[in-house]
């Protein structure tokens, strides 16, 4: 029953968003004491045009502030994580061994191998540890001196004549 509740909590009030969030895996577990649900094997999470795979997803949460509501407050992806997010006339395809989400912040983070394709622009961007805040627009990238920072777009180039 515990699990169920903690299912419920996960799926329903972690998200107070008016979209309905659907996370199909092999297993659940929940540990209400440490506030974290996880979703492992094959796992697909969905809400709106937004997915999320990966082998293996931890839900994160708290209460909220004056009530017995839980928020999510980040959500780790692991194992052969991959994402698309459609918002704010962008969208983004990306790859990565880590993909933290902050739901509050709107904020990714990609960590390890990460692949970053803008669709609209056409740009895409590869390194160890990438960044992106959907409400500042902000976006930074780190590589390595194994691995630099790679940075691919399309120049228009204006008529020589």
């Amino acid at each position: 029953m515990r699990i169920l509740a903690g299912l419920f909590i996960c799926s329903i009030l972690l998200f107070a968003q008016s979209e309905t969030l659907v996370i199909d895996a092999l297993d659940f577990k929940a540990d209400d004491n440490k506030g974290i649900s996880t979703f492992t094997g094959n796992v697909k999470v969905r809400m709106g045009e937004d997915k999320l795979n990966a082998n293996r997803v931890d839900v994160f949460f708290e209460n909220e502030k004056n009530s017995k509501n839980k928020i999510a407050t980040k959500y780790e992806a692991t194992g052969n994580a991959d994402f698309e997010v459609i918002s704010n006339d962008k969208h983004y395809v990306g790859k990565g061994d880590k993909i933290v989400y902050s739901p509050i912040k709107e904020e990714y983070t990609i960590i390890g191998n990460g692949f970053v394709h803008e669709k609209n622009d056409d740009r895409k961007v590869y390194g160890d540890n990438i960044y992106i805040n959907q409400l500042t627009g902000e976006a930074k990238v780190k590589g390595s001196e194994n691995k630099p920072v790679k940075f691919i777009i399309n120049v228009e180039r204006g008529d020589k004549n």
